[in-house]
């Protein structure tokens, strides 16, 4: 049974480990959903968000390679539900008098913000859960989708009672 699974990785913040982490996946045929990499709050260090699915043999390989590697300070594995998911997306879209109405109803409902807007095409921005995020796209494929750009995914660990230290 596929499962997808959110891998939260602290890595050396140089040049070269985004390949070579790349490179694990790819050398074991392990599909790459959706990455993002940016740095900590220590400028030495970056997190790399990956989200990858496959079966638990895989889910348990992918995290065993993952902490093989040198440049892999940590390495932790979730489930979609056990911790909070971003995405950040800007859409553009063709608009027309018939369907401006429709498309400013949706933005308000779904919080999404205007940032740029011209005669005929408007650029949205949303940043929520990536279900949220599909959702928006199949409402815009029937008005005219222009272009899009995502990131990938974010997450981090709920917060949980046990997690504070004092």
């Amino acid at each position: 049974m596929m499962k997808k699974r959110i891998y939260s990785v602290l890595v050396e913040n140089r040049s070269g480990v985004l390949c070579k982490v790349a490179g694990l996946f790819s050398r074991r045929c392990y599909n790459i959903d959706s990455l993002a990499v940016g740095e900590t709050d220590d400028p030495t260090v970056s997190n790399m968000t990956i989200v990858s699915s496959g079966d638990d043999r895989t889910i348990e390989q992918i995290e065993k390679q993952l902490n093989k590697k040198l440049d892999v300070i940590k390495v932790k594995t979730f489930e979609e539900q056990q911790c909070v998911t971003r995405e950040l997306m800007l859409i553009k879209i063709k608009y027309n008098k018939t369907n401006r109405k429709e498309i400013m109803e949706i933005c308000e409902i779904m919080k999404v913000e205007i940032v740029d807007m011209s005669k005929h095409m408007m650029m949205l921005q949303i940043c929520d859960t990536p279900d949220k995020i599909k959702l928006l796209i199949n409402l815009f494929q029937s008005i005219s989708i222009v272009e899009v750009a995502r990131t990938g995914t974010l997450a981090l660990a709920k917060c949980c009672e046990n997690d504070v230290s004092d």
